[in-house]
């Protein structure tokens, strides 16, 4: 089988703050030192791209030393947390960005979608759009004509096709953008996170789209997202990287088990402090326990056993009395297994500012198959989507047997659930 993108020792650089040394003089010995091929002196004191770290050097390597070799017809997917370098990678393979050391070689011609809109002129037409994507991957006109009726009618825009895409919604952007990449004869599709823009069953019809392209069309794929559900779906293969280097490549299953496991906590307790999470911080999770009801900690159940969920919440805004949370449940897989919300349970969390909250979620009688789940914790306003504190993956539990209900080996099945949970304030 053919190689068709092979990367060596690829590093990407990026200075923080100002462009410059700073000095005419250390410029100087920049360019003096690119012009007779040697490295960059101000390189050496680059440091790994980690965002929750406070550095000392103005450089930071957004990727470092990154080999991959990639074949023909291969869908991979590319997994890792925000800031570890998936979209810099991504952006450096379509050559919108250059690398800072190290080589990349492809064979064939690439559609990528990076972002709202890229490659896309907003003073353009949905048709020119089109035509020009078209011209630019190298096609004939009649080639793009022959493909146009099939690319408008995927994205369902034939009503605005004839209207500047300045005046698109962004789910209109991605939905013709999409359609462009997927059906313009390229040899690579390279899809971003993008696809999130779109609503389920747009998403539903992209992944249906580009399993045909890889398996019928023999295409190469190249996938970023952060449902591990649809990378599973889609991809074969999978790498995963960590502060812009390679942690980890292979089967999807192996890769994406190991990338939960390396975010979730192997303890049954766990002080969310130095932990990553996204939100105002109006309000904060400070801690999260599992137990199995007699306050044990316990990560181990049975089918059949009872999970106590506890979580304890500081409350930040003066002016918010009550406050949304909720408890998304994965498998290992990452498929998402079930979201238990308080105000389903007629339930409210609130508290006083400044004053640390705790409450309990009972799920009796669990009827979960054996494998590791993930708990991901959620709060905010969901109204109007505010988001105060969102933490991935913090802590997991196992269910390891049948329990009282069978002593066979059961198979892992994953599905979803709706769950109607207990909720208790402490």
């Amino acid at each position: 089988m053919s190689v068709a993108i092979k990367v060596e020792n690829l590093s990407k650089a990026y200075q923080l703050g100002e462009i410059g040394t700073g000095t005419i003089s250390r410029d100087l010995e920049r360019w003096w030192a690119k012009v007779r091929s040697k490295e960059d002196p101000y390189l050496k004191i680059g440091e790994t791209n980690d965002r929750s770290a406070k550095g000392s050097s103005d450089i930071v390597w957004s990727l470092k030393d990154i080999n991959l070799q990639i074949n023909q017809g291969d869908a991979v997917g590319i997994i890792g947390r925000n800031g570890a370098g998936k979209s810099t990678l991504l952006k450096i393979l379509s050559r919108v960005t250059a690398p800072t050391t190290g080589e990349v070689k492809i064979k064939g011609r690439i559609a990528s979608l990076l972002e709202v809109g890229t490659g896309f002129h907003p003073e353009l037409t949905g048709r020119e759009n089109i035509y020009l994507n078209g011209a630019i991957l190298g096609m004939r006109k009649k080639e793009i004509t022959r493909k146009f009726d099939e690319i408008v009618d995927f994205a369902g825009v034939e009503r605005y096709i004839d209207t500047p895409v300045k005046r698109y919604s962004s789910g209109m952007y991605v939905r013709l953008a999409f359609s462009v990449a997927a059906y313009l004869e390229s040899e690579i599709l390279i899809v971003d996170e993008v696809l999130a823009v779109g609503d389920a069953e747009f998403q539903k019809k992209c992944l249906s789209k580009m399993g045909d392209i890889s398996t019928g069309q023999g295409r190469t794929i190249l996938f970023v997202s952060h449902n591990m559900g649809a990378i599973n779906q889609l991809c074969k293969q999978a790498v995963s990287l960590v502060h812009g280097k390679v942690s980890d490549t292979g089967s999807v299953a192996k890769v994406v088990s190991g990338y939960l496991n390396s975010n979730s906590s192997t303890e049954s307790s766990v002080i969310l402090e130095n932990v990553f999470r996204k939100g105002n911080k109006k309000a904060e999770f400070s801690q999260i326990i599992i137990s199995n009801g007699n306050d044990m900690p316990n990560r181990y159940y049975s089918i059949g056993d009872s999970l106590h969920i506890r979580f304890s919440i500081l409350i930040n805004n003066p002016n918010e009395k009550y406050i949304k949370t909720a408890i998304e449940i994965k498998a290992s897989d990452g498929t998402r297994i079930a979201n238990m919300i308080d105000i389903d349970s007629a339930f409210e969390v609130s508290g006083v500012s400044g004053e640390i909250q705790t409450y309990e979620v009972v799920l009796k009688d669990l009827r979960f198959y054996p494998d590791i789940y993930y708990l991901t914790l959620y709060a905010g306003d969901m109204s109007s989507y505010e988001m105060y504190d969102y933490v991935e993956d913090c802590i997991s539990f196992e269910i390891i047997d049948g329990g009282k209900y069978t002593t066979r080996t059961l198979p892992r099945i994953a599905g979803l659930l709706f769950l109607t949970p207990e909720w208790i304030k402490k």
